[in-house]
């Protein structure tokens, strides 16, 4: 749990409220009346201290000023260094607005994820932000639902989100959308596609084949490849229709080995088009091979800001999906001026239209609980970034 006092965000609007430390001290009085004392005379109480401390119930000790949030993500095993950073975003977040009516707890859940729930739920907490992956996910809904606690997850897995569950994670269908979109716009309108096997790869699929469609363009060729060594660079050899642009359905670097082939043959003059996995990668502008190619994904301006102080606070370089965890900070903290501390979270306010501000831009949830965001398309060129279509300040 972090306390915060820092600058407030600008633009957040957030309301300052002081905490209430009260210090309760529990006696026991009772009324001594000795011995040849009159009737009805007796004298006035005598107070007699308890002996000991007062009794400790189980969970975490009641807070009647604060809301409790709980935090569930990976702090041991393989995912540690994730989910560490997440919380550290949490906390920083806290520090910069200042947000003394929110304590968040962390729970850990390497170590089982529905046990980490039930906890939490024991503990009292009305939201949980978190977890990580999809099969936590999955574990810790049911729990969360029974109790009427809303969870906030960080997984991309639409299909996880409803009934209570809502994702922030960057899903493929948008960034997907959003890029060509733009190549459409820019004149492309016949289009190839390069996607892995796989669940990511089947969704970005059909998500392709219905953006190009709503954009008014064809799909002239489709390869998919498995995860072995140069097979997206074999696919990419059984191109075989002319094409303007070519999405490739992966990280930056597998791209960047099908590139070469595709120059080879049919894809000599072909605009290159990724998707938000290549925000994740830090040397993707300096990627010759890359040159030239768009890719949709959230804005970088505020996260190089936030980059910034998280190695000053903590050491070390925040994980590119932690911007997550302090934007889910934002999003609470916002909604708890109008939220009652010891009552139900009001979920309905996570669905308002007019959205959310956070690091990455703005996002709203749409009905199925899928963070929708504003994002911009950047162009690799001359060893970096460049944005070439800036993201929407707002969703009006």
């Amino acid at each position: 749990m972090a306390e915060a006092h820092a600058r407030p965000q600008p633009g957040m609007h957030l309301r300052r409220l002081a905490i209430l430390a009260i210090g309760l001290a529990i006696s026991a009085c009772s009324t001594i009346v000795p011995r040849g004392a009159p009737p009805g005379e007796a004298p006035p109480p005598t107070t007699r201290p308890t002996t000991g401390p007062a009794p400790v119930g189980p969970g975490l000790p009641q807070d009647q000023a604060r809301h409790r949030v709980a935090l569930l993500v990976p702090l041991t095993g393989p995912n540690a260094r994730v989910g560490q950073s997440l919380a550290n975003a949490t906390q920083l977040a806290q520090l910069d607005t200042r947000s003394e009516v929110v304590r968040i707890t962390n729970y850990d859940t390497a170590r089982g994820a529905a046990a980490a729930a039930q906890a939490a739920i024991r503990d009292g907490n009305r939201l949980i932000l978190g977890p990580l992956l999809a099969e936590d996910v999955r574990a810790v809904a049911p729990i969360a639902r029974r109790a009427g606690v809303p969870v906030l997850s960080f997984s991309n897995d639409t299909g996880v989100a409803g009934d209570g569950v809502f994702i922030m994670g960057y899903t493929p269908a948008q960034s997907i959308e959003r890029v060509v979109d733009h190549a459409r716009r820019s004149g492309v309108s016949d289009f190839a596609g390069l996607v892995p096997t796989g669940l990511y790869g089947e969704r970005a699929s059909t998500s392709f084949l219905r953006a190009v469609e709503a954009a008014g363009g064809r799909v002239v060729a489709l390869q998919t490849y498995d995860r072995a060594p140069r097979s997206v660079a074999a696919a990419a050899g059984r191109l075989t229709a002319g094409y303007q642009a070519v999405l490739i359905a992966d990280g930056a670097t597998t791209a960047a080995g099908a590139v070469p082939v595709l120059r080879r043959g049919t894809g000599k003059s072909a605009r290159v088009l990724g998707t938000e996995l290549w925000n994740t990668d830090s040397n993707v502008g300096s990627n010759a091979a890359l040159s030239g190619a768009w890719y949709a994904s959230v804005s970088n301006n505020l996260y190089t800001q936030y980059a910034g102080k998280y190695r000053a606070r903590f050491g070390a370089a925040p994980y590119r999906l932690s911007s997550m965890g302090y934007d889910a900070v934002l999003l609470t903290v916002r909604i708890a001026r109008d939220w009652r501390v010891g009552s139900p979270f009001p979920a309905t306010r996570l669905t308002d239209r007019d959205g959310f501000a956070g690091l990455d831009g703005a996002f709203r949830f749409d009905r199925e609980g899928i963070a929708e965001r504003a994002l911009e398309v950047k162009e690799v060129r001359g060893g970096s970034t460049v944005t070439v279509s800036p993201a929407p300040r707002t969703f009006r």
